[in-house]
């Protein structure tokens, strides 16, 4: 089954300054990657720009307007420790949620049933009304929203990355016909996403310990996580494909090699064939060690694209 493949050149001009670990490179190595890997049938696709309205249907206007107004001219403006804005940032952004608005539309409309978007920064960190984290605006939670207006009633997020995916939590907490499973290592960054925060019973989380065996997470994305997805049955499964759980990455301590990812995603597409006709759209995340990053990305393409 061919996956399509949404990106653009432009989401490496987001530079948040030397020695930072959401750089340029990531993306450089997934596309690299993906260039490079045999047998993966990509059809690929240039992102465009999410509109203003399109992300107010997480983010509040007022909110997206300082976002976009702080876009500096030169140089670097933090909004906080972790999350700087370069001049290219806001259409790096812009363009990362834009990419998976897209393929959700096409989805919708029965042009694509599988993607994969590789764009940066990243976006399950943001919440409706604070960027954090690397992270400026929600771009699956965005991507979520724009489903349920093209007719999917009942969307699903998976976020495999390493970090909570809080800002995903905080724009589906309070409505039923959105679920997120999130597994997560805890204690970590950003300290949410306790197994006890359950939303409206649509928000299950899945903890795992540092240093905790390939073993133990895969038990808890079966159980908790796929578990749950199937209970759910939803029209499209969106993907947060963080590869930071990987044992090679810098920023946390998990114990994952690329072939947990294609067993995750083989999950992930077998409980979307039961209720969402197969339909799996899956955005870039985290990933911090460039050679780990790129394999876990192949590994997880590979798995979209079996049929």
């Amino acid at each position: 089954m061919p996956v399509s493949l949404f990106t653009h050149a432009d989401m490496l001009e987001h530079r948040p300054g030397a020695g930072h670990p959401e750089r340029p490179e990531r993306l450089a190595a997934v596309m690299a990657a993906l260039d490079d890997a045999d047998g993966l049938d990509l059809q690929r696709r240039e992102a465009r720009e999410a509109e203003v309205a399109e992300l107010e249907r997480v983010h509040p206007s007022a909110f997206v307007q300082r976002i976009i107004s702080a876009s500096p001219t030169s140089g670097v403006r933090h909004l906080d420790a972790d999350t700087a804005l370069s001049p290219g940032t806001v259409r790096a952004a812009r363009l990362a949620a834009g990419a998976v608005v897209e393929a959700v539309r096409e989805a919708a409309a029965g042009k694509l049933t599988r993607a994969f978007c590789a764009v940066r920064p990243p976006g399950h960190h943001a919440e409706p009304d604070q960027a954090m984290g690397f992270c400026l605006f929600s771009s699956v939670a965005v991507a979520a929203r724009a489903a349920q207006d093209a007719g999917l009633k009942r969307v699903a997020v998976i976020d495999f990355d390493v970090h909570h995916g809080n800002g995903t939590q905080a724009a589906f907490e309070a409505d039923a016909d959105l679920f997120l499973g999130s597994i997560h290592q805890s204690p970590l960054y950003p300290g949410t996403g306790a197994e006890g925060e359950r939303g409206v019973g649509n928000i299950a989380n899945a903890t795992v310990p540092p240093h905790a065996a390939r073993e133990t997470w895969r038990h808890a994305f079966e159980t908790r996580l796929i578990t749950a997805l199937d209970a759910f049955a939803p029209d499209l499964v969106l993907v947060s494909a963080g590869f930071d759980a990987h044992r090679r990455d810098p920023l946390a301590h998990q114990s994952l090699e690329a072939e947990d990812y294609a067993w995750a995603t083989r999950a992930i597409v077998e409980a979307a064939r039961a209720s969402a006709r197969g339909r799996v759209v899956s955005s870039l995340e985290g990933g911090y060690d460039l050679e780990a990053l790129g394999r876990s990305a192949v590994a997880h393409v590979r798995a979209l694209q079996e049929d």
